[in-house]
């Protein structure tokens, strides 16, 4: 039995079922630890939910910014732009039964024998383990019920960037969406700071990484997650992960087999 974490797909279909091959992944046996962003920009977003909810009983998956993205537009909330390339998705017979397959995903995944933690965009400094479980808890009952259009209706926006456990209502689950799947820069006290995507060279700025920010989680742990694909998963401290390696952008598709500590890429 092995352990397989791989980076964001993004529609790369046929990238993803070349990496398992080469692994031989098998469903009956292994467990497949996805980081979040299924769809979007790559070709075949169709594909790649409707192989990841037939082998759903073996899938560990977070969920990113672009599946809430799809949920939204699902919703009617955002519309489909082009560049998403989401069409045949939203036209398939099955999309209603995919959709709500996918709402019902968390936005963390712990596994405490393993000591691994996966979220789409990482943990914020702000926050030690109970606050993050608690967090996403919250995010996770409401997606999965009649409410969720609502919420996404009301997700998209940059404050407040600071948390507090006095935050309510809208205000605190924007927060807690924004921690789990849009943040990479925070403030040296840990506040988000949500317009830098560029990799930012220079010591002197008041912003770093979110994992540069000495956090609250035990270092016991292993922080594994995607979002993030200037990186090409490098520059993290030793047991923060990062596997998104731009495939949807003509880089890699990335994966880690735990167990053996060991890489496997496709282009």
């Amino acid at each position: 039995m092995s352990t397989y974490l791989v980076g964001d797909i993004h529609g790369c279909y046929k990238e993803l079922r070349t990496l398992l091959n080469k692994v031989d992944f098998n469903p009956q046996n292994d467990t497949l630890w996805l980081t979040g962003d299924l769809v979007s920009r790559g070709p075949n977003s169709l594909n790649v939910l409707r192989y990841i909810k037939s082998i759903d009983h073996c899938v560990k998956l977070v969920l990113g910014n672009h599946d809430l993205n799809l949920l939204s537009i699902y919703a009617g909330i955002n519309n489909a732009k082009p560049k998403y390339n989401l069409t045949k998705l939203l036209k398939s017979e099955d999309i209603d039964d995919l959709i709500n397959w996918l709402r019902c995903k968390p936005l963390i995944q712990i596994d405490e024998q393993k000591k691994i933690i996966m979220s789409h965009a990482g943990i914020t400094p702000q926050w030690n383990l109970k606050t993050a479980k608690k967090c996403a808890s919250e995010i996770e009952k409401i997606l999965s019920s009649d409410m969720y259009s609502s919420f996404l209706s009301s997700i998209y926006g940059n404050m407040p960037n600071n948390w507090s456990e006095e935050l309510k209502g809208l205000a605190r689950l924007r927060f807690i969406t924004n921690a789990f799947t849009r943040m990479r820069y925070c403030f040296n006290n840990g506040q988000l700071e949500m317009f830098s995507k560029n990799i930012i060279e220079s010591s002197n700025m008041p912003i770093k990484p979110w994992f540069d920010i000495k956090n609250k989680i035990s270092d016991d742990y292993t922080i594994i997650f995607g979002h993030w694909s200037a990186l090409k998963g490098k520059g993290t401290p030793k047991n923060i992960i990062g596997l998104d390696t731009g495939c949807c952008w003509g880089g890699n598709l990335t994966l880690l087999h735990w167990e053996e500590k060991k890489y496997w890429s496709t282009k």
